[in-house]
Protein backbone atom coordinates (compact mmCIF):
# COMPACT_ATOMS: atom_id res chain seq x y z
CA UNK A 1 0.00 0.00 0.00
CA UNK A 2 1.32 3.42 -0.99
CA UNK A 3 1.91 5.85 1.86
CA UNK A 4 -0.49 8.74 2.30
CA UNK A 5 2.44 11.18 2.32
CA UNK A 6 3.41 9.90 -1.13
CA UNK A 7 -0.20 10.34 -2.29
CA UNK A 8 -0.26 13.88 -0.90
CA UNK A 9 2.85 14.73 -2.87
CA UNK A 10 1.51 13.16 -6.08
CA UNK A 11 -2.09 14.41 -6.02
CA UNK A 12 -1.97 18.05 -7.11
CA UNK A 13 -5.65 18.68 -6.29
CA UNK A 14 -5.19 17.47 -2.72
CA UNK A 15 -1.82 19.17 -2.27
CA UNK A 16 -3.26 22.52 -3.38
CA UNK A 17 -6.20 22.28 -0.97
CA UNK A 18 -3.99 21.21 1.90
CA UNK A 19 -1.60 24.09 1.16
CA UNK A 20 -4.53 26.50 1.24
CA UNK A 21 -6.88 26.65 3.01
CA UNK A 22 -5.35 23.78 5.03
CA UNK A 23 -2.11 25.69 5.64
CA UNK A 24 -0.24 22.37 5.57
CA UNK A 25 3.09 22.03 3.78
CA UNK A 26 5.08 18.80 3.64
CA UNK A 27 8.22 20.80 2.82
CA UNK A 28 8.22 22.56 6.22
CA UNK A 29 9.04 19.80 8.72
CA UNK A 30 11.71 21.66 10.69
CA UNK A 31 10.56 23.34 13.88
CA UNK A 32 12.02 26.75 14.73
CA UNK A 33 13.00 25.65 18.24
CA UNK A 34 14.72 22.63 19.72
CA UNK A 35 12.02 20.51 21.36
CA UNK A 36 11.48 17.02 22.72
CA UNK A 37 8.71 14.99 24.33
CA UNK A 38 8.74 14.79 28.13
CA UNK A 39 8.16 11.04 27.81
CA UNK A 40 11.40 10.60 25.87
CA UNK A 41 9.53 9.14 22.88
CA UNK A 42 10.81 10.06 19.46
CA UNK A 43 9.55 13.14 17.69
CA UNK A 44 9.68 13.56 13.92
CA UNK A 45 8.68 16.82 12.24
CA UNK A 46 7.13 16.09 8.86
CA UNK A 47 5.09 19.17 7.87
CA UNK A 48 4.44 22.74 8.86
CA UNK A 49 2.32 25.80 8.32
CA UNK A 50 2.95 29.33 7.13
CA UNK A 51 3.12 30.76 10.65
CA UNK A 52 6.01 28.52 11.75
CA UNK A 53 3.95 25.72 13.30
CA UNK A 54 5.09 22.12 12.92
CA UNK A 55 3.36 18.75 12.73
CA UNK A 56 5.25 15.93 14.45
CA UNK A 57 4.84 12.18 14.39
CA UNK A 58 5.26 10.88 17.95
CA UNK A 59 6.85 7.57 18.88
CA UNK A 60 7.96 4.75 16.64
CA UNK A 61 6.21 3.47 13.53
CA UNK A 62 4.79 4.90 10.35
CA UNK A 63 1.92 7.15 9.38
CA UNK A 64 -0.36 5.62 12.02
CA UNK A 65 1.54 7.36 14.85
CA UNK A 66 -0.04 10.11 16.97
CA UNK A 67 0.44 13.60 15.54
CA UNK A 68 1.33 16.59 17.69
CA UNK A 69 1.03 20.15 16.39
CA UNK A 70 3.25 22.88 17.86
CA UNK A 71 2.75 26.51 16.96
CA UNK A 72 5.51 29.11 16.89
CA UNK A 73 4.20 30.82 20.03
CA UNK A 74 4.87 27.99 22.50
CA UNK A 75 1.58 26.10 22.28
CA UNK A 76 1.04 22.48 21.33
CA UNK A 77 -1.65 19.81 21.16
CA UNK A 78 -2.12 16.27 20.02
CA UNK A 79 -4.41 16.71 17.00
CA UNK A 80 -4.78 13.28 15.39
CA UNK A 81 -3.96 9.63 15.72
CA UNK A 82 -2.44 8.85 12.36
CA UNK A 83 -2.03 10.77 9.14
CA UNK A 84 -5.43 9.81 7.65
CA UNK A 85 -7.16 11.38 10.67
CA UNK A 86 -5.07 14.55 10.33
CA UNK A 87 -5.81 14.85 6.61
CA UNK A 88 -9.54 14.45 7.28
CA UNK A 89 -9.29 17.19 9.92
CA UNK A 90 -7.54 19.51 7.46
CA UNK A 91 -10.07 18.78 4.72
CA UNK A 92 -13.22 19.13 6.84
CA UNK A 93 -12.03 21.88 9.21
CA UNK A 94 -9.08 23.79 7.74
CA UNK A 95 -9.90 26.44 10.39
CA UNK A 96 -9.44 23.92 13.24
CA UNK A 97 -6.89 26.10 15.09
CA UNK A 98 -9.63 28.66 15.74
CA UNK A 99 -12.24 26.13 16.98
CA UNK A 100 -11.43 26.63 20.65
CA UNK A 101 -14.95 25.74 21.85
CA UNK A 102 -15.24 22.70 19.52
CA UNK A 103 -18.83 23.57 18.61
CA UNK A 104 -20.59 23.18 15.29
CA UNK A 105 -21.88 26.76 15.60
CA UNK A 106 -18.36 28.11 16.04
CA UNK A 107 -17.19 26.05 13.06
CA UNK A 108 -20.07 27.30 10.88
CA UNK A 109 -19.08 30.89 11.60
CA UNK A 110 -15.48 30.21 10.66
CA UNK A 111 -16.58 28.32 7.55
CA UNK A 112 -18.69 31.32 6.46
CA UNK A 113 -15.59 33.52 6.64
CA UNK A 114 -13.62 31.05 4.51
CA UNK A 115 -16.46 30.74 2.00
CA UNK A 116 -16.47 34.52 1.50
CA UNK A 117 -12.90 34.28 0.23
CA UNK A 118 -13.23 30.87 -1.41
CA UNK A 119 -16.78 30.15 -2.65
CA UNK A 120 -15.67 26.84 -4.21
CA UNK A 121 -14.18 25.55 -0.94
CA UNK A 122 -16.57 22.57 -0.58
CA UNK A 123 -16.12 21.53 -4.22
CA UNK A 124 -12.33 21.75 -3.92
CA UNK A 125 -12.38 19.83 -0.64
CA UNK A 126 -14.51 17.04 -2.11
CA UNK A 127 -12.23 16.74 -5.15
CA UNK A 128 -9.16 16.58 -2.89
CA UNK A 129 -10.73 13.84 -0.74
CA UNK A 130 -11.70 11.86 -3.85
CA UNK A 131 -8.18 12.17 -5.26
CA UNK A 132 -6.85 10.67 -2.01
CA UNK A 133 -9.56 8.02 -1.80
CA UNK A 134 -10.76 9.34 1.58
CA UNK A 135 -14.33 9.37 2.84
CA UNK A 136 -15.04 12.48 4.88
CA UNK A 137 -16.88 12.39 8.19
CA UNK A 138 -19.25 15.22 9.01
CA UNK A 139 -18.12 18.35 10.83
CA UNK A 140 -19.55 17.30 14.21
CA UNK A 141 -17.65 13.99 14.14
CA UNK A 142 -14.40 15.76 13.30
CA UNK A 143 -14.92 18.36 16.04
CA UNK A 144 -15.75 15.65 18.59
CA UNK A 145 -12.64 13.71 17.64
CA UNK A 146 -10.42 16.81 17.78
CA UNK A 147 -11.81 17.63 21.25
CA UNK A 148 -11.23 14.06 22.41
CA UNK A 149 -7.65 13.89 21.13
CA UNK A 150 -6.55 17.47 21.88
CA UNK A 151 -7.89 17.73 25.42
CA UNK A 152 -7.13 14.26 26.76
CA UNK A 153 -4.61 14.15 29.53
CA UNK A 154 -1.54 12.86 27.79
CA UNK A 155 1.76 13.06 29.55
CA UNK A 156 3.26 11.10 26.68
CA UNK A 157 2.67 14.14 24.44
CA UNK A 158 3.93 17.05 26.54
CA UNK A 159 6.28 19.05 24.34
CA UNK A 160 9.32 20.54 26.06
CA UNK A 161 11.37 23.53 24.89
CA UNK A 162 14.72 21.75 25.25
CA UNK A 163 17.10 24.68 26.00
CA UNK A 164 15.07 25.81 29.03
CA UNK A 165 13.27 22.61 29.99
CA UNK A 166 9.86 24.36 29.96
CA UNK A 167 6.74 22.67 28.60
CA UNK A 168 4.73 24.20 25.79
CA UNK A 169 1.29 25.47 26.79
CA UNK A 170 -1.72 23.37 25.74
CA UNK A 171 -3.46 24.88 22.68
CA UNK A 172 -6.81 23.59 23.91
CA UNK A 173 -8.20 23.02 27.38
CA UNK A 174 -11.10 20.93 28.57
Amino acid sequence: MESLITCLREQDEAARFLAWPGDFDLDRGDHVEEVHLASGSSLEGFAGDGAGGTYFFCGEGGEERPILYADSEGGSALVAIGLPELVRLLLVLPWWRDCRAFTVQESRGLEAEYLEDMPDLVTRRDRAAAALGLDLPDRAEVLDRLREVATQPGEDFVLIFTPEGHPYEPLFTR
